[in-house]
């Protein structure tokens, strides 16, 4: 028995990386989980796999709607899925930015939209976004991707002040740069990848990358009913990139 037995959950972006590490712990802890992903095919039995777009309204609230339906309801939705970018206000074009945002902003409001009708039925609903570092600390080259990570935060904390009355917790974690499949091509497009992952590494005090695994288990920390006197919190989980300031390593 665990804190998520009897209860259903939803992980967007769940094919790869963060989303499938917490969508294989919270089913590890005894959560019914979903999936909502483009693309399904590498979701494992264990979860009910589901593909929609979450530019789509009508695609997420069926997807939404049959999770719900197939699992008896649903008690937590995590927010994880996500597109990067790369370059400064200069570089990205007006296409790329409203792309960005329609996934990373406008898509994280379609699926908790689509979910809280089903969430304010539960005795235990809440909802965990994945944010970035980016929100909160300058990164270089990061402009569009800071913007809408930024946007997520404070949509986080408007969301906690909006849906307590519901009883639906709202709250974000903040990895630092993480050691997934995204960041992974973003190494493999730089000029020398061994340099860019050793400049990535070395900016986090831990000198080392966030692993998927410890921002599962932060996710699940939030959504967990364990945490119910948590909303409104972000919570870092990067390797102490945004609080501490040390000495240059000798």
């Amino acid at each position: 028995m665990s804190e998520f037995t009897g209860l259903t959950a939803l992980v967007t972006g769940g094919g790869a990386g963060i989303g499938a590490a917490t969508a294989a712990l919270l089913a590890e802890r005894g959560a019914g989980t979903a999936v909502l992903d483009r693309d399904v095919a590498h979701v494992p039995d264990t979860h009910l796999a589901v593909e929609a777009d979450l530019t789509d309204d009508a695609s997420v609230r069926a997807a939404v709607d049959r999770v719900a339906g197939e699992l008896g309801g649903l008690d937590i939705l995590v927010n994880n899925a996500g597109i990067g970018a790369q370059g400064t206000v200069a570089d990205n074009d007006d296409a790329e930015w409203h792309s960005v945002l329609d996934v990373n902003v406008v898509g994280l409001v379609r699926a908790s939209r689509a979910a809280l009708p089903h969430l304010a039925r539960s005795d235990h609903a809440a909802i965990v976004n994945t944010c970035s570092i980016a929100a909160w600390a300058g990164l270089p080259r990061r402009a569009l991707y800071s913007a809408s990570k930024g946007a997520v935060q404070s949509l986080t904390l408007a969301m906690a002040a909006d849906h307590l009355p519901d009883g639906i917790r709202v709250n974000c974690v903040n990895p630092g740069t993480a050691d997934t499949p995204w960041v992974q091509r973003l190494l493999d497009s730089a000029a020398d990848p061994e340099a860019e992952r050793a400049r990535l590494t070395a900016r986090q005090p831990t000198g080392r990358l966030v692993t998927a695994a410890e921002v599962a288990h932060a996710i699940c920390h939030l959504a967990s009913p364990l945490s119910s006197a948590t909303t409104g919190t972000v919570l870092a989980v990067d390797g102490g990139m945004h609080g501490l300031r040390l000495p240059p390593r000798s």
